[in-house]
């Protein structure tokens, strides 16, 4: 009882004056649970607006209270993170194991200010404990020398010297799991510069793997592992191998079924993507469409690695030719209450994949307003080469030119059709853009055959063999293909049986 005793008057003493949390199940809310819950659900509403619901009117003062107002529940909406729910599968399951150390280093940490070492040496004992099954090199070693100063302040040699050489075996494996991060930081940032700092990187791969390597032998630990797996990875969807990613994903997922593997640290739903994108990037569909159905389970609705995944999920049903199943993804990815909060550049890709959908969809599925906001997107302005739209240039400059087609507009498909002629030329010259490189000279062919069908199955027979010989190549230098090349050439083909550009 002296601990509980002592735990009691230390919080007594040090407890604040103010509440430190919002009541959220109050049966009478007050103002701050009452602003709470306004921006929960109206998380666009203004501070005037606010300010008049809360105290009736803009008035120099009310807005004065509510900004005091506004510091305090967002200082008491910070203390309950410490209150979070991490239990859930869906979410990264080294995530409550990690907040576990957090959290007792934080405790341990207080009652060392307080004094209170025996309580404070127990917690970080649990806090070591924690972090060798989970692998966490860098809490093990924080939790080690604060039982350092514990034992040195209670003159205790003999536990001081056997913590000692602990740390320095923490300390230098430490340093071996943050070298290992630093290379795959240094991967990770290289393959979303231009080409050429890509092309540098792909030529440092094998000395950034054989070093990795060394280190997992050296220091065999999660991290050093995870920091080799992940560059492996990046190597094959540098160079184009998805089926190497395939079999490392699947080899990984049996380690970890066997044990081999940590089970506290290992992201199986970063496995489970990877593995979707290589059957994706591997034209392999409707394989991977069945996994995505599966792993789709495993990702937790809030995380923002959900609507990435979900891109992947609709472009495999695209590409499989699933439709149907596509318009039942978009619609999940429009319920998603974080659809509002995605960053531009996110909105944009979903606006675009969106709208390949639709076209392709029977007209009548798509309603009159819809259609309008298409014709919209279609008559946008877009750079011949736009560097935050990397890898959709062609996409939007193909989608316009059919959306016309469908349109049956003579001048707007010449328009676009000489965008796509200059982009061909300046920016499709690398062995990687073979794909797109035919399709735009088989779009080329429209005007020359004079949008005649029977004229471009003759002449386009020989390009259109080329692109179904092409393999998809590496991601990193190829143009996004939201529908492939041979079903958009279809499709094309069927717009204009049924009528020409005039």
């Amino acid at each position: 009882m002296k601990e509980i005793a002592n735990l009691a008057r230390i919080v007594t003493l040090r407890r604040t004056r103010q509440r430190s949390l919002l009541d959220l199940d109050a049966a009478r809310l007050g103002k701050e649970e009452r602003l709470m819950q306004e921006i929960s659900v109206n998380p666009g509403v203004t501070a005037l607006q606010l300010t008049k619901s809360l105290y009736g009117a803009n008035s120099v003062n009310n807005q004065a209270a509510m900004r005091q107002l506004r510091a305090r529940v967002q200082d008491k909406l910070l203390n309950h993170l410490f209150f979070l729910d991490h239990s859930d599968p869906r979410l990264l399951v080294s995530r409550r194991y990690e907040v576990e150390c957090l959290n007792l280093l934080h405790k341990a940490t207080i009652l060392y200010m307080e004094g209170e070492y025996s309580l404070s040496e127990r917690l970080l004992r649990r806090c070591a404990r924690s972090a060798a099954l989970g692998d966490f090199t860098m809490y093990e070693e924080q939790a080690a020398q604060k039982l350092q100063f514990i034992y040195a302040e209670q003159r205790q040699r003999s536990k001081y010297e056997k913590i000692e050489q602990e740390l320095a075996v923490l300390r230098q494996t430490l340093s071996y799991e943050q070298e290992a991060e630093r290379i795959f930081f240094q991967v990770q940032l290289g393959i979303e510069e231009a080409v050429a700092k890509r092309q540098q990187i792909l030529a440092q791969m094998p000395s950034y793997l054989q070093r990795l390597e060394e280190l997992h032998r050296l220091a065999p630990t999660y991290t050093t592992f995870q920091a080799l797996y992940r560059v492996r990875l990046a190597y094959a969807s540098l160079a184009g191998r998805y089926e190497d990613i395939i079999r490392e994903t699947e080899e990984a997922a049996a380690r970890l079924e066997k044990g081999e593997l940590n089970a506290r640290r290992f992201d199986q739903r970063f496995n489970n993507f990877m593995n979707v994108y290589a059957y994706l990037r591997g034209r392999r569909p409707k394989e991977g469409l069945k996994l995505a159905e599966k792993f789709a389970e495993t990702i937790h609705p809030t995380s923002s690695n959900w609507f990435y995944f979900h891109e992947h999920y609709l472009l495999l049903a695209l590409h499989a030719g699933e439709y149907e199943q596509a318009v039942q993804l978009l619609h999940q990815v429009h319920k998603n209450p974080s659809y509002g909060k995605l960053r531009t550049a996110a909105m944009e890709r979903w606006e675009l994949l969106e709208a390949y959908t639709e076209l392709v969809l029977p007209p009548e599925q798509v309603s009159v307003k819809r259609r309008n906001q298409l014709a919209v997107f279609a008559a946008l302005t877009v750079p011949e080469y736009s560097r935050d739209k990397r890898g959709y240039n062609v996409a939007i400059l193909v989608f316009q030119l059919v959306h016309y087609l469908q349109q049956r507009l003579l001048e707007p498909v010449l328009v676009r059709l000489e965008r796509l002629r200059k982009y061909q030329q300046r920016h499709l010259r690398d062995a990687a853009t073979l794909r797109s490189r035919t399709f735009l000279r088989l779009l080329l062919l429209l005007p020359e055959a004079e949008f005649d069908p029977a004229q471009l199955d003759v002449r386009g027979k020989g390009l259109l063999h080329t692109l179904r010989e092409a393999i998809f190549t590496r991601e990193a230098d190829a143009e996004v293909e939201i529908i492939p090349y041979e079903d958009l050439w279809a499709l094309i083909m069927n717009i204009l049986r049924k009528g020409t550009p005039e």
